[in-house]
C-alpha cells in the first residue's frame, strides 16, 4: 500500500500493516539549531559553532530531540488524525545513525508494522509504526517505532 491523500482522517481500521504515508520533508537552519539546544540540549556541538568543528561530530549538529520535534510535527500533519488520535504509549526504539546538520533537509516516512483491536477497550486499537527520517542526500538520521492508540471507526467489530 502506498499513500492516502494528506490530512486524510485515519481510524484504527486504516492503518494496516504495510500502510506507507509520505509525511513530507522539513529544513533546519543553523539559529534553530542553536535556539532549540539553548533551551533544551546545551551541549557544546550543538550550540557553539566554532568549538563544535574540533569536537566529536567536525561540525554543529543538531539535537537528537530536536529531529525528534521536528518529526513528530510532520507525524501530527501527515500521519494521526486529530480527531481519532488518543496519544501513544510509548516508544520501542529511537536511534540516530547519521547527525543532522545545519542546511539539512528532512524527509519523514510512517509505516504501519502491526495493528490490533483493544481487548480491553473496544473502540480503539493500538498500531506500531515504523518512522524513518532521511537527509536530502537519502541518508538516514533517525529510526523510531512506536505504539499509538487509535479510534475505531466501528468500535463493535
Amino acid at each position: 500500500m502506498t499513500d492516502l491523500p494528506e490530512r486524510t482522517t485515519r481510524y484504527f481500521e486504516d492503518y494496516v500493516p504495510g500502510l506507507t504515508v509520505d509525511c513530507g520533508s522539513v529544513s533546519i537552519s543553523e539559529p534553530e539549531i542553536i535556539a532549540f539546544a539553548k533551551e533544551y540540549d546545551p551541549q557544546p556541538f550543538h550550540v557553539d559553532p566554532v568549538g563544535a568543528v574540533d569536537g566529536p561530530f567536525g561540525g554543529l549538529i543538531a539535537s537528537g530531540w530536536h529531529t525528534i520535534s521536528l518529526t513528530m510535527r510532520q507525524l501530527v500533519e501527515h500521519w494521526v488524525s486529530a480527531g481519532t488520535s488518543l496519544g501513544a504509549a510509548g516508544v520501542d526504539e529511537i536511534r540516530w545513525p547519521l547527525p543532522v546538520r545545519p542546511g539539512d533537509t528532512l524527509h519523514v516516512r510512517a509505516s504501519v508494522l502491526e495493528a490490533r483491536r483493544s481487548k480491553s477497550k473496544p473502540d480503539r486499537g493500538i498500531i506500531r509504526s515504523l518512522v524513518e527520517v532521511t537527509n536530502q542526500a537519502g541518508e538516514p538520521v533517525l529510526r523510531l517505532i512506536a505504539i499509538n492508540f487509535i479510534l475505531a471507526r466501528n468500535p463493535g467489530t
